[in-house]
């Protein structure tokens, strides 16, 4: 198991359910499979969990969609409002750092596709509108390409990966293979546009990564039924520990260097000491060093000068 201190499901209840405060949860999708359903699973679960529906605001930015969903509160037409505006009439309906906010309040901005958005403005663009009070969900399309118009950006990061490191949670989502098909043959038929038939179904796949506050990333597959709002992990893969077999180890040294369940779960528990050092301090760094009663402590500098 890639880390045993919390039930996989229920991880990924809690991201959709916006347990936890999240200010980017980043989907990307394909054409063989709409994030559409997903984002309807998180405006469910969110709507589920309030007591009072009023509290909260759900934002729709429409640069693909020209209709206002059902589940929007307010629906911002990109076409009309235009992108120099956009931040500024997004921001305009959400309450602000002195706006008193009811405990538990969860606000939605949603948007339908980032991949309008120049990859040079994208970082700003997201910060511009990111707020303690809501949350960005956000499309990515991974089949559509970057634009080669933007000069000066031979050496930038692609979109996706720019995106990536903004987002603390990631979920990749995936047609599943039907009538004898699989993921190549998907691909095949989408490279020459041909759309299959079982494509944006109402069950599908997806792939989260979860990035934790100690430096790792959990990675899980799931099966998501939103009609019935079921999640059925189909596989286990966190990248860390999913290569280390005992078999591997053998033989290679006269002491054992495969790691137990008892120390793989000792070692998902532990912080990086980095993390304490950037608590007690705004800029810079910090060194942090916990004394031991072995240690042997003089307060006088070894390096000061005796003259």
């Amino acid at each position: 198991m890639a880390s045993s201190t919390h039930n996989p499901s229920v991880l990924l209840k809690r991201i959709l359910s916006l347990t936890d405060p999240v200010p980017l949860l980043l989907f990307t999708d394909t054409l063989a499979q709409s994030s559409q359903f997903l984002v309807q699973e998180v405006v469910h679960n969110v709507l589920d969990s309030q007591r009072n529906k009023e509290d909260n605001t759900i934002i729709y930015v429409g640069f693909d969609e020209v209709n206002k969903p059902k589940f929007a509160d307010v629906f911002v037409d990109v076409s009309s409002t235009g992108f120099t505006r956009l931040s500024e009439t997004i921001s305009s309906y959400l309450p602000t750092a002195q706006t008193p906010v009811k405990s538990g309040c969860k606000n939605l901005v949603v948007i339908d596709s980032l991949n309008h958005i120049p990859r040079s403005q994208l970082s700003q663009f997201i910060a511009s509108i990111a707020s303690p009070h809501a949350t960005i969900v956000a499309t990515f399309h991974r089949d559509m390409v970057d634009s080669k118009l933007e000069k000066g950006l031979d050496n930038y990061p692609s979109a996706q990966e720019l995106l990536g490191f903004m987002a603390t949670t990631v979920i990749d989502i995936d047609a599943l293979p039907t009538n004898g098909t699989d993921e190549e043959d998907i691909n095949r038929e989408l490279g020459k546009f041909n759309l299959l038939r079982g494509l944006n179904n109402k069950i599908f796949s997806i792939t989260l990564t979860n990035k934790r506050r100690s430096g790792r990333s959990l990675n899980y597959d799931f099966k998501v039924d939103p009609v019935n709002h079921q999640y059925t992990l189909l596989e286990d893969k966190e990248e860390d520990n999913s290569l280390e077999t005992p078999e591997m180890l053998q033989d290679l040294a006269t002491f054992n260097l495969s790691t137990s369940e008892k120390q793989k779960k000792a070692r998902d528990l532990v912080d990086l000491p980095f993390l304490e050092a950037q608590s007690l301090t705004t800029g810079g760094t910090a060194i942090v060093y916990e004394y031991e009663k072995d240690d042997d402590y003089d307060e006088e500098d070894p390096y000061e000068d005796p003259f």
